[in-house]
Parts: C-alpha cells; sequence; structure tokens
C-alpha cells in the first residue's frame, strides 16, 4: 500500500524560509516523478514543482528562484525548499506521485498548511 505523509507546514513571517518533508512508503522514488502541488483557499489546485526518476525538475513561473525541489531515494523523501515567502504562497501543500510505466498510478499526501502572515 502506497502512502505520502507530507510535514513542514507552519505560519511564517514574508520573506521567511519553510522546508516541507515527504516520506513514501509501499513505492520507490525513483520510478515516479514526484511532486509538490498548492490549493490556496478558493483557488484550484495547481502545480509548484516536479522532480523526475532522472532528476529533472520543473518549476511554475511564481516560485521560480525561491524554491527548490529535492529527493533523498534512500530515504524515500522528497523535499520542497521555500524560500522568501510571501501572502500568496499561503495554501495546503500536496505531495504527489505518479508513473505511467509500466501501470499508471497517482497518489496525494494529506496536505501540510502553508501560511505566510506579518
Amino acid at each position: 500500500q502506497v502512502q505520502l505523509v507530507e510535514s513542514g507546514g507552519g505560519l511564517v513571517q514574508p520573506g521567511g524560509s519553510l522546508n516541507l518533508s515527504c516520506v513514501g512508503s509501499g513505492l520507490t522514488l525513483s520510478s515516479y516523478t514526484m511532486a509538490w502541488y498548492r490549493q490556496a483557499p478558493g483557488k484550484e489546485r495547481e502545480l509548484v514543482a516536479f522532480i523526475t526518476g532522472a532528476g529533472s525538475t520543473k518549476y511554475t513561473d511564481a516560485v521560480k528562484g525561491r524554491f527548490t525541489i529535492s529527493t533523498i531515494g534512500y530515504k524515500r523523501t522528497v523535499y520542497l525548499r521555500m524560500n522568501n515567502l510571501n501572502s500568496d504562497d499561503t495554501a495546503v501543500y500536496y505531495c504527489n506521485a505518479e508513473r505511467v510505466f509500466p501501470t499508471r498510478a497517482n497518489y496525494w499526501g494529506q496536505g501540510t498548511q502553508v501560511t505566510v502572515s506579518s
């Protein structure tokens, strides 16, 4: 059974930093594209960043240069380092694992709240 568990969210002042973690069980991270999504109140869930099994990364324009996604395979953990946070980053952040081969699979974590406020 696959499970993704996020942690590291919280309240931070504008300009501050947070490091989100997502620990996966029941899967091999290198076989999946791992991603972070976020959903702000009243808005649709949006892709923040992803990292492929080969280590390629991509970020949404709003977080480029501020956020960094990374994985440590043997720890089965994917991280999202968030710097220079602002109020627009306030959202519930979700970890996602997706693959299309050999069989299609998609898994979500339960989410962790990030609130940026003074």
